[in-house]
């Protein structure tokens, strides 16, 4: 018995690394302290009814937010170990297996595991608020979403102490990602990871496109929504049509490695080249997916401390669209050396170029915002600020990477891992903290550190310029992508080393945020105004943090910036506008089915990845019988009463009850 147990751990778990084997530890001392922590403070029937169970658009919001902080430092521990073994010619320090790990995990967890949280939080936590509603359309499906998303996370994170980590590269082109490459059960992580989480990520898409279009407060009209809200709207149509085609590769590839189908082989008729148009069809639209938003954030933050309307709202809503639709015809630039012939190649050369045309409007309209303006630079302004030159810098080589001639020189060298990083921290991570620093008052009702938040500003934006200048060099000098190590003589040894000393300079700049969050919790002062920055649009008219009915009475829309618009007037001594009589609010009520849901779908992915049908099959069904439970859930929402409205404005505003 004792030998049939050590044989199934042997190879059930990750062994013979001794980073691995610390990362193991580290994980259990981990759940014994949070179960220790729970249990101690008695906080497991709260941890179930305020957050497990939660269908509050501002609590799922959160969650998410606080799930991609924690990919962001697991992803930026991978980048850091890359770096290391880089930083000097001949390096050992991670063997070749465990880096081709490393290098996958890396860009799966920073695209799909943080990026699109750190996005969707933002989109919870703001939107609704822009709009003037209570919440999202469908509330309960907003929970399965971020359910879906978490459980699909945590079974592709498992792999790297269970099983093993993919490491065909984080697209997992075949034949490296199919059986003759990769047998173990890594590449199956993969799948189901990024199956499970796509699904809560398309069921987000379509859920905020119905609350934007039809749950906008009386009055505001699609041309008066926020720049924010007309960005994640953009990002939403993208997601609908483009997180599909990921779902269908998957399966396919699934297909594939389960049931001998030959869909992405060269036996029996398949074509690897299929699989790549498929996933890039997908993976390019994701690129603008996430980076939309982040002009949303930005052109919310730039008319904020401009203190003025932002310039060409117009143009800047037509440049968005313009974008989510010329977002699906840019794929093949990927490959241009493919072999598709002249005609192919230029086509999308064209159309590459072309979007770098509205993308170009937005930043002119934000230095135009500003021209003029009476600006004044809190943290969430410098990372706008900061933004701009970064990003016009990464279009600049995104254009020139376009030239289909060039790009066979480009292509899989260091040069496209520089653009592509600096169009993706430069334009999505340095957006996203933007946005996280802004509507961080709105979320908890105080403001984080600035002292602080500088600090880690300056480290961030120093190390970013260090790690990845030198890497377009290096690509020049002919370093291709994917290198596990480097001889002496090939000359690359400085400039790696300088690049290796920027990203721990990015790792610290973290570390300095963490300690700022930490700080500002403990230290912090209540924000009792609700508008903690004189801003313009509608989430700063309602307390903070707002409650959980978002707004006591809807409010009456008029114009663009509609809060703005009311103080202004208020301010030359008009007499405000009568509020109509409080009614009772009619709000969703929490549910546990999301997550036992999600839950089952985990404990599914987790049995197809091993081949355990006697685990799947179950899961399967139980998932089945979650949406039978829901299909007979009547007592599924409820009333909040006037009373009950009066003392929590009370408590928020201050009001007298």
């Amino acid at each position: 018995m004792l030998d049939k147990i050590k044989d199934f751990a042997s190879w059930f778990f990750v062994t013979g690394d001794p980073m691995i084997l610390g990362a193991q530890v580290s994980i259990a001392l981990a759940m014994v302290a949070i179960v220790f922590v729970l249990s101690y403070f008695k906080k497991w029937v709260w941890l179930w009814r305020e957050w497990l169970t939660t269908v509050d658009h501002k609590r799922i919001g959160i969650m998410y937010i606080l799930c991609s902080i924690l990919m962001l430092f697991r992803g930026g521990v991978d980048a850091l170990l890359m770096r290391l073994q880089l930083a000097l010619p001949g390096a050992s320090f991670l063997e070749p297996e465990h880096y081709n790990q490393i290098f996958t995990t890396h860009g799966v967890i920073m695209i799909l595991f943080m990026a699109m949280p750190l996005m969707f939080g933002l989109f919870n936590v703001v939107v609704p608020l822009q709009i003037g509603a209570r919440d999202v359309a469908y509330p309960f499906l907003n929970s399965l979403s971020f359910w879906m998303f978490f459980w699909g996370a945590m079974l592709f994170n498992v792999s790297f102490v269970i099983g093993g980590s993919p490491d065909a590269g984080w697209l997992a082109y075949p034949p490296l990602s199919e059986l003759s490459h990769s047998p173990g059960v890594g590449q199956n992580f993969y799948i189901w990871g990024i199956q499970i989480s796509g699904i809560g990520s398309l069921a987000t898409g379509i859920n905020f496109i119905v609350t934007i279009l039809k749950m906008r407060a009386p009055g505001m009209k699609l041309m008066q929504m926020p720049m924010f809200t007309w960005s994640v709207l953009s990002s939403c149509i993208m997601i609908i049509f483009a997180f599909p085609i990921l779902t269908v590769t998957m399966a396919l590839l699934f297909l594939d490695r389960f049931f001998g189908a030959h869909f992405f082989t060269l036996d029996m008729g398949g074509n690897p080249m299929m699989y790549i148009n498929l996933i890039w069809m997908w993976g390019h639209p994701e690129v603008y997916i996430v980076v939309v938003p982040a002009f949303g954030i930005f052109s919310e933050v730039v008319a904020t401390f401009a203190k003025k309307k932002l310039f060409g709202y117009s143009s800047m809503v037509f440049a968005m669209l313009i974008i989510s639709v010329m977002s699906f015809f840019t794929w093949v630039h990927h490959f241009f050396t493919m072999g598709s012939g002249a005609d192919v190649n230029v086509f999308f050369a064209i159309t590459t170029m072309a979007i770098a045309i509205p993308t170009g409007v937005k930043v002119f309209n934000w230095l135009f915002t500003l021209f003029r303006g009476r600006v004044s630079y809190p943290t969430p302004m410098l990372w706008t600020v900061a933004f701009i030159p970064c990003f016009v810098i990464g279009g600049m080589t995104g254009v020139l990477l376009s030239v289909a001639p060039a790009d066979f020189q480009f292509h899989n060298s260091y040069f496209l891992i520089a653009h592509f990083h600096q169009v993706l921290i430069g334009g999505v991570v340095f957006g996203y903290f933007a946005g996280l620093y802004y509507w961080w008052p709105k979320m908890f009702g105080f403001s984080l550190n600035e002292h602080l938040g500088k600090w880690a500003f300056w480290l961030w934006n120093i190390g970013f310029y260090v790690c990845f200048m030198p890497q377009y060099f290096l690509g020049l000098d002919g370093m291709t992508r994917r290198t596990y190590t480097y001889d002496f003589d090939m000359g690359w040894g400085p400039l790696n080393l300088v690049s290796t000393v920027g990203g721990f300079l990015m790792g610290i700049g973290f570390i300095f945020q963490v300690w700022q969050i930490a700080y500002s919790i403990k230290h912090h002062k209540r924000d009792v105004t609700g508008d903690a920055w004189n801003g313009r649009t509608l989430e700063w008219s309602i307390p903070s943090p707002a409650p959980m009915y978002n707004f006591a009475t809807l409010p009456q829309v008029h114009a663009v910036d509609d809060w703005w618009e009311t103080k202004q007037k208020l301010a030359q001594g008009a007499k405000p506008e009568p509020t109509a009589p409080l009614e009772p609010i009619h709000m969703p009520k929490n549910s546990a089915i999301p997550f036992i849901k999600s839950t089952l779908w985990f404990f599914a992915g987790f049995g197809f990845v091993w081949g355990w049908l006697w685990l799947a099959i179950p899961a399967m069904i139980g998932v089945l019988l979650c949406m039978l439970a829901r299909s007979f859930s009547y007592d599924t929402d409820y009333y909040i009463p006037v009373d009950e409205i009066k003392q929590t404005e009370a408590a928020l505003r201050g009001l007298k009850v």
